[in-house]
């Protein structure tokens, strides 16, 4: 398979050097297989013959016109954290050629990837549009305002829709690297994997920040604080509308076009998290700390704990 791999400038190091390490060491070890997949001829690409990236790097590349010939276009993060000066980025002169050459690719019916802030990348140019995509999870009330036609699913660390594979946060460019070896070879995947040692993680949603995601708009952060001060009690929607002074109907609706989920859902992520705290950080039994997160009985919350982690409480407390 030949894949290019785009290098432009403001690109971030690290999920470009992931990236390649990943595609490097298939290439090296799919000799230890009985029936090994065909190597991957990769390629850097930009649009001059050397580029800066966004920790002042300079990567020598081929001609980006030598992409149209590639069996895949993987499309790095930018090194953009800040959700005002990416989208001016993504959508601005700079960037043009990227945007062209992503949808030019795609339009020709080669599969394009992408992880990160390079989803942006990917939404602007408009092959998202109608699909199922993942971004990092930091940034998606951000995506999920500027691309309303793209089924935002930011929980999952790797999606597939229709020949466009997207991942998740900053290192989440291993996890894509590794989508695209399992689509020759899930052995080579794995091994790889093991090697590496990477475990598998499809979901997002163990790393996500509830206060983070909060920032992104003032009704939500104002919830978000009061649910911080009330989180040892049970407590209702109406209790939480009356306080930030809007309607039921508002709060809902507010934090479903924001956070894709509900006022409920949001304020057990909040009791998720400090209940992880307290697990790593004190002696507290597991029924104090369902006391302190405002749940009567401790079972409820290990049940929780394991749907929301992944893992049992003992394996929080080692953590």
């Amino acid at each position: 398979m030949n894949v290019s791999v785009l290098v432009y400038d403001g690109v971030f190091d690290s999920g470009l050097c992931a990236a390649l390490d990943v595609l490097e060491a298939a290439n090296a070890m799919r000799g230890e297989l009985p029936q090994p997949p065909p190597a991957w001829n990769v390629t850097t690409v930009g649009f001059s013959p050397q580029v800066r990236t966004g920790a002042g790097h300079i990567v020598t590349t081929e001609p980006a016109s030598g992409a149209g010939a590639a069996d895949l276009l993987l499309v790095p993060a930018l090194a953009e954290r800040r959700p005002d000066a990416l989208l001016e980025r993504v959508a601005g002169p700079g960037l043009a050629d990227v945007r062209e050459l992503v949808a030019g690719h795609r339009g020709r019916g080669a599969p394009v990837a992408s992880a990160c802030t390079g989803t942006f990348l990917l939404a602007e140019s408009g092959i998202l549009d109608g699909h199922r995509a993942t971004t990092t999870w930091w940034l998606a009330p951000v995506f999920r305002g500027r691309y309303p036609a793209v089924a935002l699913d930011e929980t999952s660390m790797v999606t597939t829709s229709q020949g466009v594979t997207t991942a998740g946060a900053a290192f989440g460019h291993v996890d894509l690297a590794l989508a695209v070896v399992r689509m020759a070879s899930p052995a080579l995947a794995d091994l790889v994997a093991r090697y590496l040692v990477v475990d598998e993680r499809p979901s997002q949603s163990a790393y996500t920040i509830p206060s983070a995601l909060a920032q992104s708009d003032p009704l939500i952060s104002a919830f978000e604080r009061w649910a911080r001060r009330h989180l040892d009690t049970p407590n209702s929607l109406a209790e939480a509308a009356r306080a930030l002074g809007v309607s039921e109907r508002t709060l809902q609706r507010t934090v479903r076009r924001v956070l894709n989920t509900t006022p409920v859902r949001f304020v057990q992520d909040l009791r998720v998290e400090q209940a992880t705290h307290l697990l790593r950080t004190t002696d507290l039994s597991l029924e104090s700390i369902a006391r302190k997160v405002g749940y009567e009985h401790a079972a409820t919350l290990r049940t929780l704990l394991r749907d929301r982690t992944g893992t049992t409480t003992a394996g929080l407390r080692t953590r």
